[in-house]
């Protein structure tokens, strides 16, 4: 049976049967998957589905025919085709069915590393047939650690606790291998990865920062370590070089030990990047492709703390912040396909499929802090090195990519080696019939009869793979590539469909929109390119309103709204087409109340604005009025459908307060008191929880600018809370006190041009509504002074 767990270590589960699915990717070139199905004479399917799932640090099990995530905070998620995700769990708080009396079952742990959450957790079948969680606590600013085991007779729980395994950060006293701990050599006991190699040995690797990333031999029989290791043999890292959440997969295609790594910090400004190393054996050395022993990579004690530039030559760099930027006129919405700090990977090998896939979590550009699980499929290049599928995994089935199918233009994303928040964006080149490849990007490429990619570009050789995968943003099947260097650098491409100019200047004219331009209040974005070199020019009926660049003056408050129209000529070649746009500019608001809700008298799903202005709210879900409410009556929220449409101009203002009475019932995280916003890349909003169980405000426009209380907001209780933003501060009140500031809220209200305001419902849809009741909601254009906020709470 260990035979059977070799390859897939733990997401291989060891069951009277064994069971291993895992789906394919792919099918032909520009060919949708309703097309391709149905030339096979089978019935038409419809394009993959997706649901999304919100795991930080996602490692794999399969259970059965069902693959499961577990990460930080005591969260969890499944799914039966690696694209729709359902969670199983989240948060560390008693009630979460995988650890029921989490706060006392982990009391030890939580107490030692002096937190009040956990971070990545591994889960792995052991031969008696029990599921063997590896839980962590971190406190966060210090690598004081606790890493420990509970066991569960079901993989969903629930798991009792076997007892700490490893401690880190006890200053100056005696460590895991009885000598004083210290940091820069010792490691923080987080991240672990529980496997068996192809011996039928059972290991530990784990660390984080610190002293670097460490590997333990375990007993099968207990899941704990065998005496006398300490804290078990060095891999890499130290002096707090930022390489952690390490993960080891052993692939039968290459007889290698993978292990993979996370560069750089975790959040949206962190650099998160997935990275490789390998070895014959489980215990190391590891090497990278120029075949350097990672056991050398750690970083500068003489450069600031966390120095990045000594460790990012190491390690094959398979991932990190890049984008398949789309211009206007391409297919699909929005500015395009990419990831934000993907990392903290697990993979999977299926034995019967003979695929290998990685798994992580992500951020997205312009998204901010938002994460969800990811699936791509690894190839291994004939140097023996995983390459990764530059689009998500879906169930299409794959077919072999032929060799004149490959010419044609491609979106080129090369991956670097640097540890940076830079978005490496695509640039566009042609894989020409020829072999050579011109544009942007200049060389040569070939396909041989093995199915080998070798590209040869900027004087480097890269070797991978050609393969067809699911564009999400062209809603086709596409020819993509996915190649890596000697030294270790990631490019991939994916195919562009070839385009006349009549076709550009057609798909520009059809893609240019405005956005609602019946009641503009803010400058607009007049776009002056679009894709393939197209070139867009503008002219405006009236300057004094908008200019030819899209400023916008609005008519004084009382004064009557104005009409303009602005005229965009597209041209490529010789084509040329305009198109008209009519603008409504609305005058400037009186103010200083925009919005008033007191929720008394309501009637159909209308709610009245007391401000008068206007702004009535629309009712949705399951809201009704609650006649007791802190002044009259109140507007109680279910937490499963109920919220607040409330109108966009909630947030035309430079300065601002929201100010509300709010009785929370408590449950999930992430609930919404409001949320504001355009899309995924402007908002704002207020949570009485998020995952660290504090109350907090975001505004975010590329990036979050945040409140952070202390502590979540009081359950069962009429609470007072307020927002308020005055130049570059913000303040976070409660009960009429200021309990959170900064200087830093640098965006305005107004630069979300906003198209979605709610009351109790997040914009986000992994977001859990708001469960409780909101009484005298009022939103102002001015930042309220604190005697005026007590005033509200008194």
């Amino acid at each position: 049976m260990r035979n059977l767990l070799k390859a897939s270590k733990k997401a291989a589960v060891l069951t009277t049967t064994l069971t291993v699915l895992c789906s394919l990717i792919g099918t032909g070139a520009y060919a949708d998957r309703a097309e391709e199905t149905s030339k096979k004479g089978k019935p038409a399917t419809s394009a993959p589905v997706f649901q999304e799932g919100s795991v930080h640090d996602p490692s794999v099990i399969k259970v059965d025919d069902t693959y499961y995530v577990f990460g930080s905070h005591l969260a969890a998620a499944k799914t039966n085709d690696l694209m729709n995700w359902n969670m199983v769990a989240s948060g560390v708080a008693d009630g979460n069915k995988l650890i029921p009396n989490v706060t006392e079952e982990l009391k030890e742990t939580l107490e030692w590393a002096e937190t009040n959450t956990l971070w990545a957790a591994d889960v792995i079948q052991l031969e008696d047939g029990r599921f063997y969680m590896y839980y962590n606590a971190c406190r966060g600013d210090s690598p004081r650690s606790a890493l420990g085991v509970a066991v569960a007779d079901n993989i969903e729980g629930p798991y009792v606790d076997q007892g700490i395994l490893l401690k880190s950060g006890m200053w100056g006293e005696p460590s895991e291998d009885g000598t004083i701990y210290d940091a820069t050599v010792h490691p923080n006991a987080v991240d672990p990865d529980v496997f068996f190699d192809e011996e039928g040995k059972l290991w530990m690797v784990y660390g984080s920062y610190s002293g670097g990333i460490f590997i333990l031999e375990l007993d099968p029989e207990t899941g704990k370590q065998l005496p006398g290791q300490g804290y078990g043999k060095k891999l890499m890292g130290g002096n707090h070089s930022r390489i952690e959440g390490p993960y080891i997969l052993y692939s039968p295609e290459s007889d290698y030990y993978y292990m993979f790594l996370s560069f750089g910090g975790l959040d949206a400004v962190g650099g998160y990047n997935i990275r490789v190393a390998r070895s014959k054996n489980p215990d190391g050395p590891y090497l990278d492709a120029e075949g350097n022993d990672m056991i050398n990579v750690k970083a500068n004690p003489e450069l600031p703390l966390f120095d990045d530039r000594t460790i990012e030559p190491y390690g094959v760099k398979l991932m990190g912040n890049y984008q398949f930027t789309r211009e206007l006129g391409d297919p699909g919405e929005g500015s395009g396909l990419g990831y934000i700090s993907p990392g903290h990977n697990s993979a999977y090998y299926d034995e019967e499929t003979g695929k290998h896939l990685l798994i992580f979590h992500t951020r997205f550009p312009g998204r901010g802090e938002e994460h969800e699980i990811r699936v791509h499929e690894m190839y291994i290049n004939k140097e023996g090195w995983p390459v990764t599928a530059p689009y998500r995994y879906t169930d299409i089935e794959q077919k072999e990519v032929k060799k004149n199918e490959v010419a044609g233009s491609y979106k080129i994303v090369n991956h670097g080696k640097d540890i940076s928040s830079e978005l490496k964006t695509s640039v566009i080149a042609t894989l020409n019939k020829n072999g050579s490849i011109s544009g942007e990007v200049q060389g040569t490429w070939s396909l041989d009869k093995n199915g080998d990619a070798v590209l040869n570009m900027g004087g480097n050789s890269y070797t991978g793979v050609f393969t067809r995968e699911w564009d999400e943003s062209v809603q086709k099947n596409v020819v993509t590539f996915s190649v890596l260097s000697e030294s270790g650098v990631a490019i991939w491409g994916s195919q562009m469909e070839d385009m006349k100019d009549k076709e550009v200047v057609a798909a520009v004219k059809n893609d240019l929109d405005l956005g609602d331009t019946s009641a503009v209040y803010q400058n607009l974005h007049l776009p002056v390119e679009g894709t393939r070199d197209s070139i867009i020019t503008w002219t405006t009926s009236d300057h004094n309103i908008i200019s030819n660049s899209g400023v916008v003056t609005r008519p004084a408050a009382g004064e009557d709204n104005a009409e303009v129209k602005l005229t965009a000529s597209i041209q490529k070649g010789k084509v040329r087409d305009t198109k008209v746009f009519n603008i409504t500019v609305l005058a400037e608001l009186e103010g200083p109340k925009l919005i008033e809700y007191d929720f008394e008298g309501i009637t159909g799903q209308s709610v009245a604005d007391r401000s008068g202005n206007g702004f009535d709210g629309v009712l949705y879900g399951g809201v009704e009025t609650q006649t007791a409410g802190k002044e009259g009556a109140a507007l109680k929220f279910n937490g499963t459908d109920g919220y607040v449409e409330v109108p966009d101009l909630v947030t035309d203002a430079e300065d601002f307060t929201f100010a509300s009475w709010i009785y929370w019932n408590g449950g999930g995280d992430w609930q919404r008191i409001f949320d504001f916003g355009n899309g995924l890349g402007k908002h704002m909003f207020l949570t009485p929880s998020q995952h660290l169980g504090v109350m907090q405000f975001t505004i975010h426009n590329g990036v979050d600018q945040s409140l952070l209380a202390p502590n979540k907001l009081p359950i069962n209780e009429w609470t007072h809370v307020a927002v308020t933003m005055e130049g570059n501060t913000g303040r976070l009140y409660l009960n009429g006190e200021v309990v959170a500031s900064s200087n830093q809220i640098t965006f305005n209200p107004n630069e979300l041009t906003t198209t979605d305001a709610y009351l109790g419902k997040s914009r986000y849809a992994a977001d859990p509504y708001l469960n409780g009741s909101l009484d005298e909601v009022k939103v102002f254009n001015k930042a309220l002074t604190e005697e005026e906020i007590r005033a509200l709470a008194e």
